[in-house]
């Protein structure tokens, strides 16, 4: 499979271009190229210009931002497949995190000037991805309502479900970014992730969280 048909599929799956045929992602991933990134490289800053979007080829970019103490929190985390970047590609205002490689990686790159050539060239394939933007924000809408309603057990089980999804049973992440990924205190996080302990459905070591149980788990955080 060449390095465009692998762009393509990795547009396949993400939201924003689901719904667009398979001509159509060719001809937009034609315009795409790779980048290269090395250990602990530094892809973009916080107020970088949002002139590209990006997929991940393989390796992981990790998605950080400053806390108040001067420490580094990890907002997310793109392992191969994941696409990021989306929104800046369209409006091209400033980034608003820091993105660095966790490892040596390989990433696609499409440039806005390019992808907004695409858009003037097919007004349909446009017109689709304003419908797809705005089910986005519906979807924003409901998760924002979700953080806010439901308890912290189930926000905490879904992000570590979501988590592993993409990473394995082995979640790389301290009690602190976790908290910032589910509205909550870390000594609030902690105690939840220390009952799950007790009951053998994680298992907790430094700067890493072991999944021992994904049934049960995948039962909390459908509030089963």
């Amino acid at each position: 499979m060449s390095k465009q048909a692998e762009f393509a599929v990795i547009l396949k799956m993400n939201p924003m271009f689901a719904d667009l045929g398979a001509d159509e992602l060719q001809r937009l991933s034609n315009l795409c190229h790779t980048q290269h990134l090395g250990n602990g490289e530094v892809l973009f800053q916080k107020g970088d210009p949002g002139d590209a979007l990006f997929g991940v080829r393989r390796g992981q970019v990790r998605i950080e931002t400053g806390a108040s103490d001067g420490s580094r929190l990890t907002l997310n985390f793109m392992g191969p497949g994941d696409l990021f970047g989306e929104v800046a590609v369209l409006d091209g205002q400033s980034r608003t995190a820091d993105a660095t490689a966790g490892e040596t990686s390989e990433l696609f790159v499409l440039r806005r000037e390019d992808f907004l050539g695409f858009l003037e060239r097919e007004p349909k394939v446009a017109i689709k991805i304003i419908a797809l933007l705005c089910q986005r924000i519906r979807w924003q809408s409901e998760r924002m309502e979700e953080s806010m309603l439901q308890p912290l057990p189930v926000r905490l089980a879904r992000r570590l479900c979501a988590l592993a999804a993409d990473f394995g049973s082995e979640v790389h992440i301290s009690q602190e970014q976790l908290g910032v990924f589910v509205g909550a205190a870390r000594e609030s996080v902690n105690r939840q992730l220390q009952a799950w302990r007790k009951e053998a459905i994680l298992d907790l070591q430094r700067g890493r969280i072991l999944l021992r149980n994904m049934t049960k788990l995948t039962a909390i955080a459908r509030n089963e």
